[in-house]
């Protein structure tokens, strides 16, 4: 495979096998890895696996490194700054794998019934003009991060379950997106529970839709690493996905199925405001965390029907070469298929 540095890494951007046993190299070794991660609690398999000691116990010295998007962190991996991420499929990603730089290795957080998740946003000034639900989005202009983003593919899919168009405005950063909702600069977005709901409790904005209602069972966010940890390491990305599953296990017991009571929530949350809203104080920074907790993946499961899904979406708008297949993207032999 060809060495990928950070400059060509940028330049492509333009154009369950996991939770088995250990592996003894890798727990041997100590090896010092970094993992790539947004302060969101969708990312807290990785928080709780790091806090709790399961990467120290498959022999990983692991060091966080957050991001503020998901093409950077693709970029990251592809270049060797960064080992494994969480994130969601956009199309820089989708091309580096084309390229022989990344792989999705397993699957984080999924859309699932019965679960509150992702929400449709209007801006205040919006939805008094009449932006009340999904339907009435014709001609509005709907907030992404950059154009193949996951934010350009949930809008994407609403705007044609609706039968409506919508206008796209790349603003970068999701802090950049939520400042253009708040002040009308934009009319809408779609963002997972945990920024969604304190932002509609503040009255700047409201609630006027659930992703899943238009895409079901979706896929949200995917384990990833580099082609040549892939192929080459695989004693290495075994044992980060063991310690990386028993963090989500630990986060969907407590959180989900409420498995420690109210005691055991309240530590999770301390565990997770490390991460996530730490510039708020604990007691305003909880219900946030509480509020956006979604399931995720066990095992880093992994939806197979929704990736491919999503990379016939990225290629039917010509956002990647329709060449590219589901192994060019997914290296199968790591993942638990759903």
């Amino acid at each position: 495979m060809t060495d990928f540095n950070r400059r060509h890494a940028l330049g492509l951007m333009g154009g369950a096998a996991a939770a088995a046993a250990l592996a003894a190299p890798a727990i041997a070794s100590g090896k010092k890895i970094t993992v790539g991660a947004l302060r969101f609690t969708s990312h807290s398999g990785s928080f709780v696996a790091f806090e709790r000691g399961y990467f120290a116990e498959a022999g990983l010295d692991v060091e966080l490194k957050f991001f503020q998007a998901a093409q950077p962190m693709a970029v990251a991996i592809a270049s060797g700054d960064v080992d494994f991420g969480v994130t969601a499929i956009s199309g820089g990603l989708i091309s580096l794998a084309q390229k022989g730089a990344v792989k999705v290795i397993g699957g984080a957080l999924s859309e699932e019934d019965g679960i509150d998740g992702q929400k449709i946003l209007a801006s205040d000034a919006a939805f008094r003009a009449g932006l009340t639900d999904p339907s009435k989005l014709d001609g509005k202009t709907f907030g992404m991060s950059t154009a193949g983003s996951s934010f350009h593919y949930m809008g994407s899919k609403i705007a044609a379950a609706e039968g409506v168009s919508v206008k796209f405005k790349p603003l970068q950063k999701v802090g950049a997106i939520i400042g253009a909702l708040k002040s009308g600069q934009i009319d809408a977005w779609s963002i997972v529970p945990h920024i969604a709901k304190p932002l509609a409790g503040s009255g700047a904005v409201h609630i006027i839709g659930s992703v899943s209602d238009y895409i079901p069972n979706y896929q949200v966010t995917t384990v990833f690493t580099s082609e040549k940890n892939a192929s080459g390491e695989a004693d290495l990305v075994k044992s980060f996905l063991g310690g990386y599953s028993k963090g989500v296990a630990d986060y969907n017991s407590t959180m989900i199925d409420k498995s420690g009571g109210d005691a055991g929530v309240d530590e999770m949350v301390d565990l997770i405001h490390k991460f996530v809203y730490t510039d708020r104080p604990r007691e305003k920074a909880a219900p946030g965390i509480i509020n956006g907790t979604m399931r995720l993946n066990e095992g880093a499961a992994l939806n197979m029907a929704s990736v491919e899904d999503q990379l016939k979406w990225f290629q039917s708008e010509d956002l990647v070469d329709v060449a590219i297949t589901m192994d060019t993207l997914v290296d199968a032999s790591y993942v638990d298929a759903v």
